[in-house]
């Protein structure tokens, strides 16, 4: 999805000009802390909050120096295809610079900017300059069939030579005449592309797509593609692909609008069924079997909207149908709804410095954020303006369940947990949830039948590992010492077996108010088997401005300095604390020492 761009004030200065921008882009104002006194969220280090932002994808506009923005995003800089705008803007509004992201939004941001401003746009992109058009960057409704052909014709125009267009796109008609390059406008199929010939297809047909269970993905994809080559339809002019509800989650459909590059939209069957008295092929049995005359020709009519006819009616094979609606105008709307998306995400310890750029990235396209509400909150500015759901500690099941159902309704939800989700955290429970049968108190079809992602973020024992130096360099293994899921008996079975491996361990949930006991007696087992000055790391608030570190011996581990904000890593028999540089650096040799020697012996 497109996201709104995020204005940055950094100083009273520029602070009246960023919100003037933020009105003008309909977008939010984070402020520097200190420096600005109105803004929607505030960030303590410029640097470090537009660094994120661009790694989430979200278009900088910065009013401030072109600098502060080049040396934030500077590091991340390495595909210009994906990266997303970033603008700068003088405090007084005066002058506008797409600095990154010309063909990707900035220049029209910028020049949304400067007209309401009545700024100066100092556009630097060659095309926009010269010919007033971007050829790489088609408006809404068109896309550019042959991509990779694009700069050498750019080239060509900038060189003198003008262009033959053909088709009726008016966005195209002040290029200076010539036969330098031809460029089409059609959804027809172009034979001859290349650098001197670029074919620009509006995106007027609507492709409705229907199928049996589990149908062969290449079956589907065979069908569509037959039916293109025979309408004479190139496959960049499909402005999207539409079916029914009940196949969200088919994977030869899923397939075929990800090989298309096209959205995936779904109707309910009482929209399809409106759509009977246009449909050239109405079937009395797919109304008993799915609530609606017909899938495919209903679905691409119901895309297209009233001024859509049928360009193919159903077309079918043994497991599939399709059929194509065509509409007089490139078509610039989605009707229907999403598949719906759920992102179990995990977001480090807490610091945006230790969260992935994908989780921001996620979180940024996220249209709900549910979780925990501390740990929404750690997101700072990322999760301003969101709608968001919180619930508390012990609510897990009912927090899984409300994000699964809310993506079955087409929405974007991120589930949000601290460290990695996928370790003591949400992404077991939504997996589960997901697997029960409807008399085992799971989700409904709908929640079934969505996508979710899972994305890895920092676990509490790799940052407190790093803290500490590489205490995980050799085998190791996690134990959660919380009896409320997990019986007594199991998590004492569990440490005794660690004990006997001679592991490095890293012990979550240590303790809480009512359970003190589990670490005192995971201490006494672990000491049968390691010696009493096997090191210990205590690790409290990792990442957070209150965090504090410390170490002490297996023997003098005390449980009332422990709580549940604290990682506990205690070593093996090999593991060793030293005093290295600036302070004790805790480490588990991997063995490297006894392979040097038996080379030197050899």
């Amino acid at each position: 999805m497109a996201l709104k761009p995020v204005v940055l004030a950094l100083s009273r200065s520029g602070e009246a000009t960023a919100h003037r921008v933020a009105k003008v882009l309909n977008a939010q104002v984070h402020g520097r802390e200190g420096r600005v006194d109105t803004a929607d969220a505030f960030f303590a280090n410029a640097l470090d909050h537009a660094r994120d932002l661009f790694a989430a994808g979200i278009p900088v506009v910065g009013v401030c120096a072109s600098g502060i923005l080049i040396r934030a995003v500077a590091p991340l800089l390495a595909d210009k295809t994906s990266e997303p705008p970033v603008i700068s803007v003088s405090d007084d509004g005066a002058v506008v610079v797409p600095l990154l992201g010309g063909h990707r939004g900035a220049n029209k941001i910028a020049s949304q900017i400067s007209q309401e401003l009545g700024a100066v746009a100092a556009v630097t992109t060659a095309g926009d300059v010269a010919l007033g058009v971007a050829l790489d960057a088609p408006p809404v409704g068109w896309r550019l069939v042959n991509r990779k052909d694009a700069k050498g014709a750019m080239v060509a125009l900038l060189s003198g030579g003008g262009a033959d267009v053909s088709g009726d796109a008016p966005w195209l008609a002040d290029l200076p005449q010539g036969d330098a390059v031809r460029l089409s406008a059609t959804y027809n199929r172009q034979a001859d592309l290349g650098e001197a010939h670029l074919q620009f297809a509006p995106q007027r047909l609507t492709l409705g797509v229907g199928c049996a269970r589990n149908c062969p993905p290449d079956e589907l994809a065979a069908l569509v593609h037959g039916v293109l080559q025979e309408a004479d339809v190139a496959p960049e002019a499909i402005h999207s692909v539409n079916t029914i509800t009940l196949k969200a989650d088919e994977p030869a459909i899923i397939e075929l609008a990800r090989n298309l590059d096209a959205p995936l939209c779904l109707f309910d069957a009482a929209t399809l069924d409106a759509e009977t008295p246009r449909l050239a092929n109405p079937s009395d049995v797919v109304f008993a079997e799915v609530g609606t005359h017909g899938v495919s020709e209903a679905a691409a009519l119901a895309q297209a909207g009233p001024d859509g006819t049928l360009f193919v009616a159903k077309r079918k094979s043994a497991n599939a149908t399709c059929a194509l609606v065509i509409s007089p105008e490139p078509l610039v709307e989605l009707a229907g709804r999403a598949r719906g998306r759920l992102s179990v995400v995990g977001i480090g310890p807490g610091q945006a410095a230790w969260r992935t750029p994908e989780v921001s990235q996620l979180v940024a396209e996220a249209e709900e954020l549910v979780g925990y509400g501390l740990y929404i909150d750690l997101l700072g500015p990322l999760a301003v303006g969101k709608e968001r759901s919180d619930f508390p500690l012990g609510g897990e099941e009912d927090r899984c369940r409300y994000a699964l159902e809310q993506a079955g309704k087409g929405k974007n939800v991120a589930l949000v947990c601290s460290g990695d989700a996928g370790i003591y955290a949400m992404a077991a429970l939504v997996f589960e949830l997901l697997d029960r049968g409807p008399d085992q108190m799971g989700v409904t079809d709908a929640a079934r039948r969505i996508e979710v992602v899972c994305s890895p973020g920092v676990s509490a024992l790799q940052g407190a590992a790093a803290r500490a130096g590489a205490p995980l360099g050799h085998d190791f293994c996690a134990i959660s010492l919380s009896d409320l899921l997990t019986p007594r008996e199991d998590i004492v079975k569990r440490l005794n077996a660690a004990a006997v491996g001679d592991f490095v361990i890293a012990f979550y949930n240590p303790v809480s108010m009512r359970r003190r006991t589990l670490l005192a007696e995971a201490r006494e087992i672990l000491l049968q088997h390691r010696p009493a000055d096997t090191p210990v790391m205590l690790a409290s608030s990792l990442g957070r401005p209150e965090e504090h570190i410390r170490y002490r011996r297996l023997d003098q581990l005390e449980v009332d300095e422990v709580d549940m904000l604290t990682v506990v890593l205690i070593g093996s028999s090999h593991s060793k604390l030293a005093q290295l540089g600036e302070g004790p650096r805790m480490y588990t040799p991997r063995g490297y020492a006894r392979k040097i020697d038996g080379d030197l012996a050899q």
